[in-house]
């Protein structure tokens, strides 16, 4: 296990694809609302463009910043060195942007491919009254949190799969360049989670300390002081006690 794997933000936006299906299906409903005004692939452009474009900006300019949850976001000077060196993991990937490219056009795919099959869900459809417009919004907001739910955790993830050595050889964000730099969301705080990054470069420290002495785990427990007994004591076997037992129970 990697040492920058204990943060949980990581784990977090990485567990942020469940979300996924349900604004799949909250796509399939908007696009299943009401009868077809435009031109299907004049339809599917519209709902691609508010769904992908903002994503695909924030994820080419100024990556999505994972230490922020729902409407709070930590502030930069409270970011640890292990955290800001995350931020630069993140911001390298501007060097490889191609799968931020597949993702776009695997997503774009699968949205014709609901434009598609959408009239199946018409009959259930809870939003059938709402008209064609308003269906066409619902889809394309749905949309942008399909491409987000997506982006995000895929960007975790190439970030994960870095080496130990890479991540200890990459250099902290500079502090003053994060809020400009970064998609920072909702009200600056000054903590979300418990910090728990103390308590591991602790154990880490301690252990690499251990190892380096050459001390093992056996080497920790105290021995045992061995006891004297006086010259004149005659050791008894376990026989020998059982069978005085047993007689002082028959007599």
């Amino acid at each position: 296990m990697r040492s920058f794997w204990s943060d949980p933000y990581l784990w977090i936006h990485l567990a942020g694809l469940a979300a996924l299906p349900v604004f799949l299906e909250l796509c399939v409903l908007g696009l299943a609302t009401g009868d077809p005004l435009l031109p299907s692939v004049i339809e599917v452009a519209l709902v691609a463009l508010m769904g992908v474009a903002p994503v695909l900006w924030m994820q080419w300019q100024r990556p999505f910043s994972i230490f922020s949850l729902v409407a709070i976001t930590l502030k930069s000077e409270q970011l640890s060195s292990e955290q800001r060196q995350l931020l630069s993991l993140f911001k390298a990937q501007e060097g490889n942007r191609v799968p931020i490219v597949l993702a776009t056009i695997g997503s774009t795919a699968l949205l014709w491919w609901l434009y598609r099959i959408a009239p199946i869900a018409a009959p259930v459809n809870p939003l059938s009254e709402s008209g064609r417009l308003v269906g066409l919004l619902i889809a394309g907001v749905a949309f942008f949190g399909c491409n987000l739910f997506l982006q995000v955790p895929l960007s975790v993830v190439r970030v994960l799969l870095t080496s130990e050595e890479k991540f200890a050889a990459t250099a902290p964000y500079a502090l003053e360049q994060i809020p400009q730099d970064f998609t920072m969301v909702g009200l600056p705080v000054n903590q979300i989670l418990p910090t728990m990054q103390a308590e591991t470069r602790a154990a880490r420290v301690n252990a690499t300390t251990v190892s380096a002495a050459g001390v093992t785990p056996v080497d920790l427990v105290a021995p045992l002081e061995e006891v004297s007994l006086p010259a004149d004591t005659v050791p008894v076997a376990p026989e020998s006690v059982n069978d005085s037992e047993a007689s002082a129970e028959s007599e």
